[in-house]
């Protein structure tokens, strides 16, 4: 029996960036099973183009194109297209992200702005532009934005990251309550662990670290897909209608045992610090 009834994202049509690989694909499948249509984007176009392919099966519509969400004028494109195809707009996920660890004094301002260009700066484009189009158009929605637990707590090691999110964090915040005169509503989810490839491969590149990240959460386990996929679903849908600005955190308890997912990095050494750094740039 499934969490919800299969209606209950109907005919929605959902904008997902970073849609074709990971977390952004798993929730773009659920959306499907509940009825939603949905647009992706990313920026590798053999990605995007599988997984629009194989998303798209039992006559689901999945509409895709390329675009870095860095680039305003591809953004725009890219929310044009979708209109085109769809007519409308109805739910934006910014959940496009890049992210590895790294000791902060080893960040060279290329690295920096690598994540703050993809989480920060991303994310507040595609949401001027959709918002934008909202507030012109008359048209209500809803906007849910991927942060993470160490977005309020701050986490060494990942810096950037938790410098961007929190950025994140207080946008989701501030257009709650900007934005709520025109129908528009923003939420969020915070993950902990989730294993998904690529992103896993840089952030716990060795079984020992994923051991000790494993060791962090209460219920001794990472998240499975469809549990965020479920969430984010719930939160999109009119069942949620009253929730806005709020972020539910989904971490099997992870930040109430010990704020700040990376801190314990501080036991490696510097040797192992170029090994992890190898490895990283050898996972990519």
């Amino acid at each position: 029996m499934g969490t919800f009834t299969n209606d209950l994202l109907q005919d929605k049509v959902v904008v997902i960036t970073g849609g074709g690989t990971g977390l952004g694909r798993a929730m773009g499948e659920r959306f499907l099973e509940l009825g939603a249509k949905i647009a992706i984007c990313g920026r590798r176009e053999d990605k995007l183009r599988t997984a629009a392919e194989e998303m798209g099966a039992n006559g689901r519509e999945v509409f895709f194109q390329c675009c870095d969400v860095r680039d305003p004028e591809q953004i725009r494109q890219f929310i044009e297209g979708t209109e085109q195809r769809f007519g409308r707009i109805d739910c934006l996920v910014n959940n496009a992200a890049g992210n590895f660890i790294s000791p902060t004094e080893r960040l060279s301002p290329r690295a920096v702005d690598a994540v703050l260009g993809i989480v920060l700066h991303g994310t507040f484009y595609m949401t001027l532009e959709v918002g934008k189009r909202w507030i012109e158009q008359g048209l209500q929605g809803t906007m849910l934005n991927v942060v993470t637990t160490y977005a309020s707590s701050g986490s060494g090691y990942v810096v950037p990251s938790a410098a961007a999110k929190a950025g994140v964090l207080a946008l989701t915040r501030s257009l709650a309550v900007e934005w709520a005169p025109y129908g528009i509503r923003q939420v969020a989810v915070a993950p902990g662990p989730f294993p998904t490839e690529g992103a896993w491969s840089r952030l716990s590149p060795t079984p020992e670290l994923e051991s000790k990240m494993l060791g962090r959460v209460p219920l001794g386990r990472t998240g499975k897909p469809e549990e965020l996929a479920d969430l984010a679903a719930f939160l999109l849908s009119d069942a949620a209608g009253y929730i806005n600005g709020e972020v539910v955190t989904i971490d099997g308890g992870e930040w109430l045992k010990g704020a700040g997912q990376f801190n314990d990095l501080m036991e490696l050494t510097d040797e192992q610090w170029n090994q992890l750094a190898e490895m990283t740039r050898k996972g990519k």
